[in-house]
């Protein structure tokens, strides 16, 4: 039961990362695309499916609270600043995105600037701080939060958000920016590949790990076959297969790194049988999640169904 807690809160950040990566990634790409046309067809693309991408946010926090109570305080303690940082990007996203069309031409270049902003550094503490996760030690526990892999880390999702926003602006939008996005998608993929090797590299224990393991060695596999196709989508101007591909990366890295921390939720500091709240409390909040998260599932399908319509 407790790994079955542990892989609804991994889903819950999985969809989080893939729905709303894609929304802050199109935030930081506000800093690319000048044209005010441009821009609104932007943001027209994330209005509706924002604010519902965040849901797994908050079931994956609130899971962790009710599922895992001391990886909880652990987390919300030592890292309670840049985690309310991220909260309040979040939030000063949400206010430009909803504000910028009844807003003045002199505000709205302001909002914008504050949207770019706000995402990328929401995208950066997520991605520091998971790598202040990954890269826990048995005795310092968590590292200095200058540490390289923190760092790196918070680039590379960076990097792949703004990947998958190139893919989905081509895709939702089309010709009207598809030229800037496909030169975009080049500079992203290979910046994005660099990281990923030096971040291999720093972590090569977790990797070996994952490799040890049946499900490690099929994303390792997929991980390879992905990369190498993602460029071939590329340069063939297919913006819905370069999406396509680009979340199925992002999903493969995901899996192989959960194969190297397995059964480690913070390595060498709490294990998932350890760390594990009672059997009765575990049940209640699976039997939850069975509910809330197939409906919000079915919400997500039906908006983008509504959206692919109204292209």
């Amino acid at each position: 039961m407790a790994d079955l807690s542990a892989l609804i809160i991994c889903l819950s950040l999985l969809l989080y990362l893939l729905l709303d990566g894609t929304d802050l990634g199109v935030g930081m790409l506000f800093c690319w695309f000048h044209a005010e046309e441009q821009r609104e067809l932007m943001t027209q693309s994330i209005l509706p499916v924002w604010d519902a991408n965040e849901t797994w946010l908050v079931l994956a926090a609130g899971g962790l609270l009710a599922l895992f109570p001391p990886v909880y305080a652990l987390l919300f303690s030592q890292l309670s600043v840049p985690l309310f940082a991220m909260l309040l990007a979040l939030l000063v996203r949400a206010m430009a995105l909803e504000y910028r069309a009844r807003s003045s031409s002199q505000l709205r270049h302001w909002l914008d600037r504050i949207m770019a902003g706000s995402s990328a550094l929401a995208t950066f503490i997520q991605g520091w701080c998971a790598g202040m996760i990954i890269s826990a030690q048995p005795q310092t526990g968590l590292p200095d939060g200058l540490s390289l892999v923190p760092l790196i880390s918070g680039a590379g999702l960076m990097a792949i958000n703004s990947l998958l926003a190139c893919c989905w602006i081509g895709w939702r939008i089309g010709d009207r920016v598809q030229p800037l996005a496909a030169v975009q998608s080049w500079l992203w993929w290979l910046l994005a590949l660099m990281i990923f090797l030096v971040e291999c590299y720093l972590n090569a224990d977790i990797w070996q790990q994952s490799w040890q393991r049946p499900p490690g060695k099929i994303a390792a596999a997929a991980i390879v076959t992905l990369w190498i196709a993602l460029p071939l989508a590329l340069w063939r101007a297919r913006p819905l297969c370069q999406l396509i591909l680009t979340l199925m990366l992002i999903g493969a890295v995901f899996t192989g790194l959960l194969c190297g921390l397995y059964p480690w939720l913070v390595p060498h500091q709490f294990s998932i049988s350890e760390s594990a709240s009672s059997p009765v409390t575990q049940s209640f909040v699976l039997v939850g999640a069975a509910i809330a998260m197939p409906l919000t599932l079915l919400y997500h399908s039906w908006s983008f169904w509504v959206e692919r319509r109204a292209k």
